[in-house]
């Protein structure tokens, strides 16, 4: 699923409600790619981040790939029935959703590294495949690739139209996101950057592989995501979607740049069609950005009032 179709009379960003944040989009477009103008990009220069948990698919109450790791446990729990007596595991195999969310981040990682750690890189990426080919949402009953954001495949429609090349940046797993990203968003996995665990090469029975061992290698969240833009692509954006506090640092980084920039928080309000949510969603808290977002010129876009639908058909 790539790309979404234009309507009649409305060929740019259909899925979107005629409004500021719809014009704000379509101007920044129309200056950086117009010959001559004093904000025109080079083609080269046009890079575009975008956050993916909250910002290009639905993240509430519990980001998808925190669901695979619930679900993993639940699978992996007869081979460790020592699982029912230690903590974290105990609260995820109990069903205590609030015990896992109050977990510290020491607890979450066990979790982590003991379902996605100890195979090898080709292993995982089926295991993710096979899963997303048929988990659902546990509120709208579809898959998970079905709860994208048309609005957001929109801009990213409109971009790539225009010259630009885009990137995912997500505290979310590497690669995780790699298994469906050019499928669902139209993003290669070279162009994905998120959070890594260690990965060592071995050669087993004489055949080269990359094994996932369980150590963080690198978070990329917050402050970590402007470091990791400039270690994977080399080049400063010029645009950055975010949905979150978690993307601040981002898009602060991006729109300080000389010249013409663009920064776009989405804003989820909308409890109706979607889920309203940001002081104090934890994980997903969207706060300083409200505040001072405004004043720094990113564009607060939001769901209830901005987006004509929120997924598509």
């Amino acid at each position: 699923m790539t790309g979404v179709p234009s309507r009649a009379g409305d060929p740019a960003l259909p899925a979107w409600r005629d409004g500021a944040a719809k014009r704000a989009i379509l101007d920044f477009v129309a200056r950086v790619t117009t010959v001559g103008h004093p904000d025109f990009v080079a083609p080269a220069d046009r890079v575009a981040v975008f956050d993916n948990d909250g910002t290009l698919w639905a993240e509430h109450p519990l980001p998808v790939q925190a669901r695979f790791v619930l679900d993993r446990i639940h699978a992996l729990a007869p081979r460790n029935p020592q699982w029912k007596h230690q903590q974290p595991f105990k609260a995820v195999l109990e069903g205590d959703v609030a015990g896992i969310m109050s977990a510290g981040m020491d607890d979450l990682a066990k979790l982590v590294m003991a379902t996605h750690a100890g195979m090898t890189t080709d292993e995982f990426a089926a295991l993710v495949r096979d899963w997303i080919a048929t988990a659902r949402d546990p509120r709208f009953g579809r898959l998970h690739t079905d709860l994208v954001y048309r609005p957001m495949l929109d801009v990213l429609a409109l971009l790539r139209a225009n010259g630009f090349r885009t990137f995912i940046v997500s505290g979310g797993g590497i690669e995780f996101m790699r298994t469906f990203s050019e499928e669902v968003y139209g993003i290669p996995p070279e162009q994905v950057i998120g959070t890594s665990i260690v990965t060592r090469y071995v050669v087993r029975d004489g055949a080269p592989q990359l094994l996932r061992e369980a150590e963080l290698h690198f978070f990329d969240d917050k402050e970590g995501k402007p470091v990791a833009i400039n270690a994977h692509i080399g080049r400063r954006p010029i645009a950055a979607f975010g949905n979150s506090d978690g993307d601040f640092a981002m898009l602060e980084w991006v729109t300080s740049r000389p010249g013409s920039s663009f920064g776009l928080l989405v804003h989820h309000d909308d409890a109706g069609r979607e889920f309203a949510y940001d002081r104090d969603a934890g994980l997903a808290r969207l706060s300083r950005g409200l505040d001072e977002g405004p004043g720094r010129g990113w564009t607060i876009a939001s769901v209830k009032h901005d987006w004509e639908v929120v997924f598509p058909d």
